[in-house]
């Protein structure tokens, strides 16, 4: 009972993987559908690479009959996973509480903006909200004149979504042991600060402090992918061997025995002033003798990829990443595999995206034959 990216995004991955996933949706459908482009309203494109692998039942839960599907559904369900905010889902009748009383082995994963255990609780949380409150917009306002900026992905909900899959899937494997479900809350505030302080924490890890707060390296404005002759290049030298056979290959031998080369720790200290230098040296060249050179000396380095380049690059075309199918509604249409292999157990698409309420009968019949199964037993 998700919308928009974060729960649908890992109910897909779980999906893709073999779970069979009802999505719930209210009577008007899951407001992503109404994103652009589109063949047909209700069937936009980000919906499409957001809910295949999933059979569709719009609810009123306010009608009786249609909430009492939703308790049969969670009846003979592993996992439910909303993010309606909790207070909300209290009125409705269907907290942790009352819901695991008439299933004990019920996974029941919240997805919301923020935890229940503090004051923001019950705020509203959208993507763009939470990369500012995390610190990620103020993270990319290092490489930028103009100040705090968003990231030109909708990263907290897609971080948060894998952040769902993960606790889902050990909750998952811990109910095989116990035999009993439980209450999981993914917020995505606390998740992004996790996720951003990785690195970002730095000297405040210490007690006393060590320094401020930040990554250097990945702070320096001078890191980004570098002008060349006749466009750019991506260029990340890293250990010390790295370096040094780049500036070999660069003829700036003088820099190949340099201390802020030859010395982590001096390095990550002066990494600023080493990109400054490498930013200088790469405008020299093409893209193209950059990268057969750099190759050639196994310093990483690659194109700047649009994502439209993406649609004809020669790994995802050898290992057949885009796929073209036949959309039942929507035509021939474009999908991506799973990313993951498994050796033995791989994912797979078996349905493509579901229109609005598609498979109410075929969902309201199997739990009536699950209900029949019950009562005869």
């Amino acid at each position: 009972m998700t919308t928009v990216a974060m729960g649908p995004y890992a109910t897909q991955i779980l999906g893709d993987m073999g779970a069979d996933v009802i999505k719930v949706e209210a009577p008007g459908g899951d407001v992503f559908r109404h994103a652009s482009p589109a063949v047909h309203p209700g069937m936009g494109a980000a919906f499409l690479n957001l809910n295949r692998n999933k059979r569709s039942i719009g609810l009123d839960l306010k009608n009786p009959s249609d909430k009492k599907i939703l308790i049969d559904l969670i009846l003979n369900a592993d996992v439910f996973v909303f993010n309606v905010r909790p207070q909300s889902m209290r009125k409705l009748g269907l907290s942790y509480d009352e819901l695991s009383a008439l299933n004990s082995r019920l996974i029941y994963c919240g997805a919301y903006g923020f935890s229940e255990s503090g004051p923001y609780a019950g705020r509203p949380a959208f993507d763009d909200i939470i990369q500012a409150m995390s610190g990620m917009a103020s993270l990319q306002s290092s490489n930028r004149e103009v100040g705090p900026s968003y990231v030109n992905t909708i990263l907290a909900d897609k971080t948060a979504g894998l952040t769902l899959v993960y606790a889902i899937s050990m909750a998952l494997y811990e109910r095989e042991k116990s035999g009993a479900g439980q209450a999981i809350e993914v917020p995505m505030f606390e998740t992004m600060v996790s996720f951003n302080l990785v690195e970002h924490l730095a000297g405040e890890t210490f007690d006393p402090p060590r320094g401020g707060m930040g990554y250097e390296r990945v702070l320096s404005p001078y890191r980004r992918p570098y002008r060349t002759s006749d466009g750019f290049l991506s260029l990340m030298p890293y250990t010390t061997a790295q370096w040094q056979r780049f500036f070999e290959v660069a003829d700036r031998k003088d820099l190949v025995h340099d201390p802020r080369v030859t010395l982590p720790q001096q390095r990550s200290e002066s990494i600023g002033e080493l990109y400054s230098i490498l930013a200088e040296i790469v405008q020299q060249r093409s893209t193209a003798d950059w990268i057969a050179v750099l190759g050639q000396a196994d310093v990483p380095c690659a194109p700047v990829n649009s994502p439209e380049r993406l649609l004809s690059d020669a790994h995802l075309e050898a290992i057949d990443f885009f796929q073209d199918c036949t959309h039942p509604s929507e035509g021939k249409i474009r999908t991506m595999r799973v990313p993951v292999k498994f050796s033995r157990t791989p994912g797979g698409v078996r349905r493509l995206a579901p229109t609005l309420d598609e498979h109410r009968a075929e969902i309201v019949n199997e739990l009536k034959s699950a209900s029949k199964q019950r009562t005869s037993n």
